[in-house]
Order: C-alpha cells, then structure tokens, then sequence
C-alpha cells in the first residue's frame, strides 16, 4: 500500500468530512491508479515509480512502488530522483523573474550580459574532407530564443548536424557556443536552457543552487529540490538503470552524486514527486504556490501557457544516441507547439490531459503535466535509461488514464 504523507492525510480528512458517496469514489479512484502503477511497473519491469496528481491547492492522488534499488528497500512518496532537464521549467521562471524586474528582456540580444555570443556561429554543412563550414549569424540570439529552444543551440542526442559535428571535432566547448541554424527559424530541443542559466547567474551575482533556493525553491517548500544531495538524504535517492542489450535494466553503481563544480540550467536537479508538485501547482496558482506566497505574475505565466514558436512545430526528435534516448514522439499524428518552459500539445490526449496542457520529462523518465483547462497537475518519476523507452511511456500513458478516470 502506497505511503500516506501529512500533507495528504489533510486531504483525507476533508474527504471524510463529505458524504459517504464522495468517499467512496475517491478511495475507488486512488485504488484504480494504485493497481495502474503497481501491476503496470511489475508487468513492464520497471523497478521503481512514484505517481502525484494535485489540483492546484490538494493533493488528489500519491502512490510510491518498487524498490529503490536492487537490494530491496521500498521507494516512497519522499524518495528522490535525478529530474534532470525538469530543472529547465525552474530556469525558466528564474529568468523569467528578471524579466519582471526589468533587468533583463526577452527580446534583446543575450550578448548584452554574455559575451560569447558577440561573433557567435552557425554550422553550415560540412565540406567534401568533412570539415565543418561556419558562418556569423546573421540574427541576434536572444533570451526567448533561448527558453523557447528557437536559437540553434542543439543536443548532439537529436540533432544530425550536432550529433556529426560532435563526432568530428568532439565539441564546441563549454563557452563556444555553436548554432546548427538561423535563430528563430525553426525548434530543435537543445541547450539553450544552459545558456539561460548562466545568464540568471550573471545578472543575479548568485550561482544558480542559490538562487533558487532564495527566489523559488525555498520560497515554495521544496525542500528536497537541489544540484545537492547530502549525505543525510542519500539513502532516499533511487539508483538509475540503464536498459541492456537484452531488453534487460541494469543497476547503476548506487554512489553518492559528486558536488557540481557549476550548476547548470538545462539539467542537474534532484527532487522529490512531492517537491515538484508543488511548484506546478504555482503554475497552475498563475504564479501563486499553496502557501499564498507569489513567484511570478499572473500575466508572467500566462505567457508560459501560449504558442511562443508560431508556425513551428516542437517535441518531435530522432535519436542519433539509441542508449541515451529513444525517438521522441509523444503524441504521434498530433502537431505540439511550445510555450516558455513548457511543451503545449494541440489536441487532446484520448482519456487524458485537455488540448493546452502543458508538460515536459527529465532524461532518466521523469515526466510531468498541467492541465489548467482541469486546474490538474501530474508528476510520474522512474529512474531509467534510455529516455521515453516504450515501457516508461506505457506506464505514463497508463497513470494518465487512472488520473482521468
């Protein structure tokens, strides 16, 4: 059975104080989703999952199943799991903070506070012996460039020109960065959200770990959300996997995760289903969290939850790097736009999230979504590798539906 936390046994006891009817149907939902998760993860293998559903001031649902690693241990609602680029929706709202306070904006060139996008370039093919070609960009990047993954600022893992570049010449280094096309052109999921990072940092005079613990994640209660795991919370961190050549998922060495020489904006949080939840419901709050404290404007996070990519299309990406990720395609047949932060699907999920929700995922299968139409957010954390392998989604997919029910 699914651990009960202090905070949902608040929720319970509001549902008892309602008719026994209500009762019934809440405690027979909870059961549908704990059965989606517990025979889905044992069907698909998955060793690990923690499950959250919340309207935007109440916990609705939590579920922890499986182990936290091989040597048995049960995960539970509090465990903690590497979200990797779930941190990109955080970034966001940092810079996004700034932006509100005028000293940053969203349309004007970045080189402003990073230099390194002076002369910045973009690849343009490779010649006959392979050679890389480059040129001067002819458009500024700029920060909506970067939040919105429009400044062709690439992952090797899903880009082709990225991906042979790398291959070729290795990389462009840490404070090179190299376009594959024109900014604001197209989308292409990449590390523009890194660059967003460094600059917060920069206009902020604060590394990233604190910044977002003064401005967002203290503000919010997530007190498990860090670059940081102390020794203290280590045995709560679930061991990551990685899928086998057999179809097999293999225990990763279960060591204490190094201290970050930097942190990085694209990746690298730690964090808890409960933790995260917690700041998509400040979202859905437009900006406000559940303890009334404010993060953002309202008209701030309206903008998060429109089109900001136009005609372009986003969430669609071919894996050059099977082990690492497979394709990504969501919502196969369905056309997906992208706000700031936030991956916005078109069309309505059959049994699930409205058409406008909001979502994206971390690399190792962490996924979540907001569902302002319902005034509903969700949080599914594994463990794994590679990314959006067939059973995570299938487990997804099957939470989802339970949550909709």
């Amino acid at each position: 059975m699914p651990h009960i936390t202090r905070r949902q046994l608040g929720t319970l006891a509001a549902v008892l104080s309602t008719p026994h009817g209500h009762l019934r149907r809440a405690t027979s939902q909870a059961a549908r989703i704990d059965d989606a998760l517990r025979s889905g993860a044992a069907q698909r293998k998955i060793p690990a999952v923690v499950g959250m559903a919340a309207g935007e001031r109440n916990i609705l649902y939590s579920g922890a199943f499986g182990t936290r690693d091989a040597s048995g241990p049960p995960v539970a609602p509090d465990s903690i799991f590497a979200i990797a680029s779930m941190t990109k929706p955080i970034t966001t709202v940092a810079a996004l903070q700034l932006v509100e306070q005028g000293k940053l904006k969203l349309d004007e060139p970045v080189s402003k506070h990073l230099p390194q996008f002076d002369k910045v370039e973009v690849l343009d093919g490779f010649d006959a012996d392979g050679k890389p070609r480059l040129r001067l960009a002819r458009t500024p990047v700029t920060l909506k460039h970067l939040l919105t993954h429009t400044s062709g600022l690439c992952y090797g893992i899903w880009d082709p020109q990225m991906f042979q570049y790398t291959s070729k010449v290795k990389t462009a280094g840490p404070d090179v960065p190299l376009l594959m096309f024109e900014p604001g052109t197209r989308w292409q999921y990449g590390t523009g959200l890194d660059w967003a990072g460094r600059l917060v940092e920069g206009v902020s005079g604060m590394n990233l770990e604190k910044y977002f613990q003064a401005r967002i994640l203290g503000l919010l209660d997530m007190r498990d959300t860090s670059y940081l795991v102390p020794a203290s919370k280590f045995d709560r961190l679930v061991s990551g996997y990685s899928r086998q050549a057999d179809g097999s998922l293999k225990q990763n060495p279960r060591v204490p995760p190094r201290v970050p020489k930097e942190f990085n904006g694209g990746g690298g949080l730690y964090s808890t289903a409960g933790d995260y939840v917690r700041f998509l419901q400040m979202i859905l709050g437009k900006g406000q969290g559940t303890n009334n404290v404010r993060i953002l404007a309202p008209k701030t996070v309206e903008s998060m939850e429109i089109n900001q990519i136009g005609a372009a299309t986003a969430g669609k990406m071919k894996s050059y790097v099977p082990n690492f990720s497979s394709d990504v395609d969501i919502q196969p047949g369905a056309t997906e736009k992208w706000g700031l932060g936030f991956l916005i699907n078109t069309t309505a999920y059959g049994g699930g999230r409205a058409a406008g929700s909001l979502a994206w995922a971390g690399l190792f299968n962490t996924f979540f979504w907001i569902d302002p139409k319902r005034s509903m957010c969700a949080v599914l954390m594994m463990q794994f590798l590679p990314f959006v392998d067939k059973q995570a989604v299938g487990l997804l997919g099957d939470f989802e539906r339970a949550v909709y029910a």
